[in-house]
Protein backbone atom coordinates (compact mmCIF):
# COMPACT_ATOMS: atom_id res chain seq x y z
CA UNK A 1 0.00 0.00 0.00
CA UNK A 2 1.27 3.47 -0.88
CA UNK A 3 1.85 6.00 1.90
CA UNK A 4 -0.91 8.49 2.58
CA UNK A 5 -0.09 12.08 1.63
CA UNK A 6 -0.68 14.22 4.70
CA UNK A 7 -0.96 17.96 4.34
CA UNK A 8 -0.98 19.48 7.82
CA UNK A 9 -1.89 22.97 6.64
CA UNK A 10 -5.26 21.82 5.22
CA UNK A 11 -8.24 21.60 7.51
CA UNK A 12 -11.87 21.91 6.50
CA UNK A 13 -12.97 22.68 10.05
CA UNK A 14 -11.22 24.93 12.53
CA UNK A 15 -11.70 25.23 16.29
CA UNK A 16 -15.37 25.34 17.26
CA UNK A 17 -16.56 24.18 13.82
CA UNK A 18 -15.68 27.41 11.98
CA UNK A 19 -14.18 27.15 8.53
CA UNK A 20 -10.38 27.34 8.53
CA UNK A 21 -8.31 28.85 5.75
CA UNK A 22 -7.46 26.37 3.01
CA UNK A 23 -4.09 26.84 1.36
CA UNK A 24 -4.75 27.32 -2.41
CA UNK A 25 -1.64 25.33 -3.38
CA UNK A 26 -2.67 22.38 -1.21
CA UNK A 27 -6.24 22.63 -2.55
CA UNK A 28 -4.96 22.31 -6.13
CA UNK A 29 -2.54 19.51 -5.23
CA UNK A 30 -5.16 17.40 -3.48
CA UNK A 31 -8.00 17.94 -5.96
CA UNK A 32 -5.59 17.51 -8.88
CA UNK A 33 -5.45 13.84 -7.91
CA UNK A 34 -9.00 13.42 -9.18
CA UNK A 35 -8.79 12.38 -12.82
CA UNK A 36 -11.48 13.76 -15.10
CA UNK A 37 -12.47 13.51 -18.71
CA UNK A 38 -12.03 16.49 -21.00
CA UNK A 39 -14.79 18.25 -22.92
CA UNK A 40 -15.17 21.25 -25.17
CA UNK A 41 -18.39 23.25 -24.85
CA UNK A 42 -19.38 24.80 -28.21
CA UNK A 43 -22.08 27.05 -29.64
CA UNK A 44 -22.76 29.47 -32.47
CA UNK A 45 -22.87 33.14 -31.51
CA UNK A 46 -23.42 35.90 -34.06
CA UNK A 47 -22.90 33.36 -36.84
CA UNK A 48 -19.49 32.16 -35.69
CA UNK A 49 -18.35 29.13 -33.67
CA UNK A 50 -17.34 29.71 -30.05
CA UNK A 51 -16.11 27.24 -27.48
CA UNK A 52 -13.93 26.52 -24.49
CA UNK A 53 -12.15 23.51 -23.01
CA UNK A 54 -13.78 22.21 -19.85
CA UNK A 55 -12.69 19.35 -17.58
CA UNK A 56 -15.20 20.25 -14.89
CA UNK A 57 -18.20 18.48 -16.41
CA UNK A 58 -20.59 15.94 -14.86
CA UNK A 59 -23.87 14.17 -15.40
CA UNK A 60 -26.42 15.52 -12.93
CA UNK A 61 -29.78 13.79 -13.41
CA UNK A 62 -31.36 11.08 -15.56
CA UNK A 63 -34.95 12.24 -14.99
CA UNK A 64 -35.01 14.94 -16.20
CA UNK A 65 -31.81 14.50 -18.23
CA UNK A 66 -29.41 17.17 -16.91
CA UNK A 67 -25.68 17.80 -17.04
CA UNK A 68 -23.53 20.40 -15.32
CA UNK A 69 -20.24 22.18 -15.92
CA UNK A 70 -18.38 25.02 -14.30
CA UNK A 71 -16.88 27.86 -16.38
CA UNK A 72 -14.61 30.36 -14.68
CA UNK A 73 -16.15 33.75 -13.94
CA UNK A 74 -13.28 35.25 -15.95
CA UNK A 75 -14.29 33.34 -19.11
CA UNK A 76 -14.97 35.59 -22.07
CA UNK A 77 -16.47 32.66 -24.02
CA UNK A 78 -19.14 31.50 -21.54
CA UNK A 79 -21.17 34.75 -21.86
CA UNK A 80 -21.32 34.18 -25.63
CA UNK A 81 -22.47 30.57 -25.19
CA UNK A 82 -24.99 31.68 -22.53
CA UNK A 83 -26.39 34.21 -25.02
CA UNK A 84 -26.82 31.43 -27.60
CA UNK A 85 -28.83 29.45 -25.03
CA UNK A 86 -28.04 26.10 -26.64
CA UNK A 87 -24.72 24.37 -26.98
CA UNK A 88 -22.96 21.06 -27.45
CA UNK A 89 -20.68 19.23 -25.03
CA UNK A 90 -17.97 17.43 -27.04
CA UNK A 91 -16.31 14.59 -25.10
CA UNK A 92 -12.73 14.44 -26.36
CA UNK A 93 -10.80 11.36 -27.47
CA UNK A 94 -7.23 10.70 -26.36
CA UNK A 95 -5.77 12.04 -29.63
CA UNK A 96 -7.47 15.46 -29.25
CA UNK A 97 -5.16 17.12 -26.73
CA UNK A 98 -4.07 19.69 -29.35
CA UNK A 99 -7.73 20.58 -30.04
CA UNK A 100 -8.26 21.01 -26.30
CA UNK A 101 -5.21 23.27 -25.98
CA UNK A 102 -6.31 25.36 -28.96
CA UNK A 103 -9.87 25.83 -27.70
CA UNK A 104 -8.65 26.33 -24.14
CA UNK A 105 -6.55 29.39 -24.91
CA UNK A 106 -7.84 32.93 -24.96
CA UNK A 107 -7.88 34.68 -28.28
CA UNK A 108 -9.70 35.50 -31.43
CA UNK A 109 -10.21 32.59 -33.82
CA UNK A 110 -9.88 29.49 -31.66
CA UNK A 111 -11.52 27.41 -34.40
CA UNK A 112 -8.86 28.06 -37.07
CA UNK A 113 -8.06 24.63 -38.53
CA UNK A 114 -10.46 22.78 -36.19
CA UNK A 115 -12.76 20.45 -38.13
CA UNK A 116 -16.42 20.44 -37.13
CA UNK A 117 -19.93 19.99 -38.46
CA UNK A 118 -23.19 21.39 -37.07
CA UNK A 119 -24.89 19.24 -34.44
CA UNK A 120 -28.68 18.86 -34.46
CA UNK A 121 -28.99 22.08 -32.46
CA UNK A 122 -26.57 23.87 -34.80
CA UNK A 123 -23.60 23.99 -32.42
CA UNK A 124 -20.14 22.79 -33.50
CA UNK A 125 -19.71 19.02 -33.26
CA UNK A 126 -15.95 18.46 -33.23
CA UNK A 127 -14.66 15.87 -35.69
CA UNK A 128 -13.12 12.98 -33.77
CA UNK A 129 -15.04 13.50 -30.51
CA UNK A 130 -16.04 10.33 -28.65
CA UNK A 131 -19.56 11.56 -28.05
CA UNK A 132 -21.61 14.75 -28.08
CA UNK A 133 -24.42 16.03 -25.92
CA UNK A 134 -26.73 18.76 -27.22
CA UNK A 135 -28.06 20.98 -24.44
CA UNK A 136 -30.17 23.99 -23.58
CA UNK A 137 -29.30 26.28 -20.68
CA UNK A 138 -31.58 25.67 -17.71
CA UNK A 139 -29.97 27.49 -14.78
CA UNK A 140 -26.83 29.11 -13.39
CA UNK A 141 -25.75 29.15 -9.75
CA UNK A 142 -22.99 31.08 -7.99
CA UNK A 143 -19.99 28.83 -7.48
CA UNK A 144 -17.39 31.21 -6.06
CA UNK A 145 -14.81 31.94 -8.74
CA UNK A 146 -16.81 29.73 -11.16
CA UNK A 147 -20.41 29.53 -12.31
CA UNK A 148 -22.34 26.29 -11.89
CA UNK A 149 -24.20 25.73 -15.17
CA UNK A 150 -27.13 23.31 -15.28
CA UNK A 151 -28.25 22.26 -18.74
CA UNK A 152 -31.10 20.15 -20.09
CA UNK A 153 -29.97 17.42 -22.48
CA UNK A 154 -31.81 17.59 -25.83
CA UNK A 155 -29.77 15.08 -27.83
CA UNK A 156 -27.08 12.42 -27.49
CA UNK A 157 -24.65 10.89 -29.99
CA UNK A 158 -21.86 8.33 -29.71
CA UNK A 159 -19.23 8.75 -32.42
CA UNK A 160 -16.20 6.63 -31.57
CA UNK A 161 -14.92 3.71 -29.53
CA UNK A 162 -11.54 5.40 -29.00
CA UNK A 163 -10.27 5.97 -25.48
CA UNK A 164 -10.96 9.28 -23.68
CA UNK A 165 -8.61 12.17 -23.12
CA UNK A 166 -8.04 12.52 -19.38
CA UNK A 167 -6.83 15.36 -17.17
CA UNK A 168 -4.81 14.46 -14.08
CA UNK A 169 -2.47 16.58 -11.93
CA UNK A 170 -2.51 19.50 -14.40
CA UNK A 171 -1.58 17.29 -17.38
CA UNK A 172 -3.31 15.34 -20.10
CA UNK A 173 -3.29 11.57 -19.80
CA UNK A 174 -4.54 8.50 -21.54
CA UNK A 175 -6.35 5.47 -20.26
CA UNK A 176 -4.08 2.42 -20.05
CA UNK A 177 -5.90 -0.83 -20.79
CA UNK A 178 -4.75 -3.88 -18.87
Amino acid sequence: MEPVLEVDRVSAEGVGGTAAAIDPGAFKAVLGRFASGVTVITAIDDGEPVGFACQSFASLSIDPPLVSFFPARTSSTWPRIRRAGRFTVNILADHQDSVCRQLGRPGADKFAGVEWTPSRNGSPLLTGALATIDCELRDEVDGGDHTVVIARVTGLNEHSEATPLLFYRASFGRLAHQ
